[in-house]
């Protein structure tokens, strides 16, 4: 029985879309079967960043009712699993962003993790997304207008009832006018499962339409990405040391 994860963040911009990939494609490393659904359904970008922009079949055409889940399923040749999402603007009004919960329950027999790729601030697709999901990963940047809105979100999750499973804080250059990671921790008063350092080979993954933790593996951020699968998993033999690692001197 699958586990549905949600990647959510407060605001844009901050890592998430490459966030849900390359955890999705480290889990997939760990020997897990995943699938990443691309849950941001008004601008998605799973498909652009893997090399599949254009399908014939997407989760536009499950949500309509024009085909079947399995049907709309693309492996990528790292052996990670997609359901891409439409770039058409056409079916946007048509789209039902509640039924991504019974995309998820079709799914769970289907594969070990299903990760979603929210929609980012607090709208009505991200919140179907948040409400799909077993549990959260909220992604925040060291800067405290990210942080600031991670702190809504999590709100919000907590009024929904929703597990958050813990903070990952992307796009970090461990610079002086970063917000410290214990004070991020102490303001969200959640878990950091990861501390991903701000990595000039996620440009050259993007162009190569891969996961950094494919097109660079021993890259920091590759590495900072298989911890936090790891963690998600309970690897516990996994001992690559990561970003965090170095950053809390462990």
């Amino acid at each position: 029985m699958a586990k549905i994860l949600t990647i959510t963040s407060g605001k844009g911009g901050v890592g998430k879309t490459t966030t849900a990939i390359n955890i999705g494609a480290a889990l997939n490393y760990f020997g897990k079967d995943v699938i990443i659904v691309d849950a941001n359904l008004t601008t998605p970008n799973i498909g652009l960043h893997l090399g599949a922009p254009i399908v014939p079949i997407s989760l536009n055409h499950v949500l309509l009712g024009k085909a079947d889940i399995a049907d709309a399923i693309y492996e990528h040749e790292s052996g990670t699993k997609i359901i891409p999402s439409s770039l058409s603007v056409r079916e946007l009004r048509r789209l039902n962003s509640g039924k991504l919960k019974d995309v998820g329950k079709k799914l769970r027999k289907a594969t070990d993790y299903v990760i979603y790729d929210s929609a980012a601030g607090l709208g009505e697709e991200a919140i179907a997304a948040m409400e799909a999901a077993d549990e959260l990963i909220i992604v925040t940047n060291p800067e405290i207008t990210a942080v600031t809105d991670a702190l809504k979100t999590s709100k919000v999750a907590e009024e929904l009832g929703i597990d958050v499973r813990g903070i990952i804080v992307a796009r970090v250059k461990g610079d002086k006018y970063e917000m410290p990671i214990s004070n991020i921790k102490e303001m969200l008063e959640l878990p950091i499962l990861g501390v991903i350092p701000e990595d000039k080979n996620m440009r050259v993954a993007m162009y190569r339409k891969n996961a950094i933790v494919y097109s660079h593996p021993r890259s920091k951020a590759a590495r900072a990405y298989k911890s936090v699968a790891a963690r998600i998993c309970g690897n516990n033999h996994y001992k690559e040391s990561s970003f965090m690692d170095k950053l809390f001197g462990r």
